[in-house]
């Protein structure tokens, strides 16, 4: 989240650096503001592989104790507003049939129970996982391992760590088209962009 005191004291950091490495264009574009003469390379978010080798999905699933035979969707990390959650869940909400499991993993930063309240509404709630807490690094495969996509509902970013463990358990990805996560997916075939961050958008990807 943004605060007043953001941009002046980056700028007062970047005076006293004689170059930068940047993980996207995105926050290339972002440093040649607050920098202009800037010198920098751009070198992409590297993979996270200290995860562990993916298992399969049926002892994934057990040991999340998901239902067999849904379609999953992993929502995964840090639960912050940016990110988008409620986005998501409302999207999730508008999926026809029963056939897709939504998993929410990660601890919540500040209250959840505007999303609590959500899906408290919504249709399908018995199909939502919820595993409200920091997720230790040898948990992480299970969540990956039993999700058929990844989705990052974000409402703003500079890249994302998220995709970066995806990308190394193999699983595709649904982005916004915000920050450089439309980077992570490129022309790769590695996922879909959703032109805008609504409900709507994101449950017709």
């Amino acid at each position: 989240e943004p605060h007043f005191f953001d941009a002046p004291l980056t700028k007062y950091f970047l005076k006293g650096s004689d170059g930068s490495i940047t993980l996207c264009e995105a926050v290339s574009k972002d440093l040649l503001e607050l920098k202009s003469d800037a010198v920098y390379t751009v070198i992409q978010h590297p993979l996270y592989s200290h995860f562990g080798q993916k298992m399969s999905r049926e002892e994934a699933e057990k040991n999340l104790g998901l239902r067999h035979g849904k379609r999953n969707i992993l929502f995964f990390g840090l639960i912050r507003d940016y990110k988008g959650l409620d986005i998501l869940l409302e999207a999730f909400g508008m999926l026809p049939g029963e056939d897709w499991q939504l998993i929410v993993a990660g601890e919540p930063y500040g209250s959840f129970e505007k999303y609590q309240k959500i899906i408290d509404n919504m249709p399908g709630k018995d199909r939502i996982s919820l595993t409200l807490k920091y997720i230790k690094d040898s948990e992480v495969k299970q969540f990956f391992s039993a999700a058929d996509v990844v989705v990052l509902p974000y409402r703003s970013a500079t890249q994302s760590g998220i995709s970066s463990v995806s990308y190394h358990f193999e699983v595709p990805m649904i982005v916004t088209d915000v920050g450089g996560l439309k980077e992570t997916i490129g022309d790769r075939g590695t996922g879909l962009v959703s032109p805008e961050g609504s409900p709507e958008a994101i449950c017709k990807e």
